[in-house]
């Protein structure tokens, strides 16, 4: 057995080691506002989103991808593709290593900015400045300001009407039949829309947009005229009170959390698999192509990963966004979800490369602001931050390190 081939089944070993993190992290971006209001217990989210999140890899996952993650270097200005393969290992690992320690202090860090940081460090020390794209990386450092602020904005603003429309209204039943069926069309939306424009199966269909506008207009008064039946049944049928409101918020939030949890996972399964597909394109062609076809195994290697650290470790950084930050509703929970699912789907369209941790923990702050900001544990909140700063420059510096081991072993 060559080296390709040595290299090309350690690094199916170590994306399976990088999903594996990516699940026990990420897993927050989708459940942690159920689980904060009380919508599903810790079991069960980590069930269903171990479920879906490998459902989303698997069968909604990209089967082509671009070689180089993200596109942060150019690969054309290295010429030895044993170089490539070992970068691309070293980033592996670099990234995996860097999200376990965050998910052992419980805090939520960017599965994406963690590879791109790693391949950034490798990208430096194998082919100099030339070699990374720094347009790109300019952008990453964007979101880090955009995603979190606008979620927040959005989240602010859907509890505030929610507040003001339905639960400060002294016939706040009658209103919450009202707007509830609105809120919900919206957030149906908001999903097809994401399905369509976000997850790879949704862009390999490639619905003009005046089709995909029809759709959710079709969809979107049957899903009205359904669910203000629904409502009206659900609410007349509650002697809660003020209670109601939450019980009918927390249908809704159950299932915006499922659709972010298999969304999470045809996403974000590309963080793990992309440098093994490139180590992949090189064990078998011997070049780097600029897209290859991922093999299946690979996707489901990717979301058995992401399901199984989910499983072990998931808890953890649920139990950070989800209750210490602020504490949440289903009414809060469903604003942060709304907000979230808006500002990803939003960024990625304008091309910016969004973090779905930035904007979760985002929406989760600007929820907890529409309370004051006594609401908000800003002592949790600058760690979280400290540590979003430090994903890049670790990541990267980490990287260097195992590359320089890897060359200096192997090629010297």
């Amino acid at each position: 057995m060559g080296m390709f081939e040595v290299f090309l089944w350690l690094s199916v070993l170590a994306g399976f080691l990088m999903a594996f993190n990516l699940g026990a992290n990420d897993v927050a971006n989708a459940m942690a506002s159920a689980v904060g209001a009380r919508a599903i217990t810790v079991k069960q989210a980590i069930f269903i989103a171990g479920i879906l999140n490998f459902v989303g890899a698997v069968c909604f996952g990209s089967h082509v991808t671009a070689t180089i993650s993200k596109g942060i270097i150019n690969p054309s200005f290295i010429s030895d593709p044993r170089i490539i393969m070992l970068g691309m290992f070293a980033s592996l690992i670099s990234a995996a290593l860097w999200v376990f320690i965050a998910t052992l202090t419980a805090l939520p860090v960017s599965s994406t900015h963690s590879i791109i940081g790693s391949i950034l460090g490798f990208g430096l020390v194998a082919g100099g400045p030339n070699v990374v794209n720094w347009k790109v990386l300019g952008g990453v450092v964007l979101s880090w300001i955009i995603s979190p602020f606008f979620a927040a904005a959005i989240s602010f603003g859907v509890f505030t009407l929610i507040r003001s429309q339905i639960l400060m209204r002294k016939r706040f039943l009658k209103h919450t039949i009202f707007w509830v069926p609105i809120w919900i069309v919206l957030t149906c939306a908001l999903v097809i829309f994401s399905f369509f424009y976000k997850t790879p199966f949704g862009k390999k269909l490639g619905l003009p947009f005046g089709v995909s506008i029809s759709i959710v207009f079709v969809i979107g008064a049957l899903i009205f005229w359904i669910s203000r039946i629904w409502v009206s049944r659900f609410v007349k049928n509650v002697e809660q009170g003020a209670q109601a409101v939450e019980d009918v918020f927390q249908k809704i939030q159950i299932g915006t959390s499922c659709y972010v949890a298999m969304s999470q996972g045809a996403n974000d399964v590309a963080n793990a698999i992309g440098p093994v597909v490139a180590v992949y394109s090189i064990a078998k062609y011997h070049s780097l192509l600029s897209q290859v076809q991922i093999p299946v195994f690979f996707l489901a290697l990717g979301g058995l990963g992401i399901a199984t650290g989910i499983m072990f470790f998931g808890k953890r950084v649920i139990a950070t966004v989800g209750e210490k930050i602020t504490t949440l509703t289903n009414t809060r929970g469903f604003a942060v979800d709304f907000g979230t699912a808006t500002t990803v789907l939003t960024a990625s369209n304008m091309g910016l490369p969004v973090s779905t941790t930035h904007s979760a923990v985002g929406g989760v702050v600007g929820v907890g602001l529409a309370r004051g900001f006594s609401a908000v544990d800003f002592g949790v909140l600058i760690k979280i931050i400290i540590y979003w700063v430090l994903t890049v420059p670790i990541a990267a510096f980490t990287s260097i390190f195992f590359f320089q081991l890897l060359k200096w072993s192997l090629l010297s």
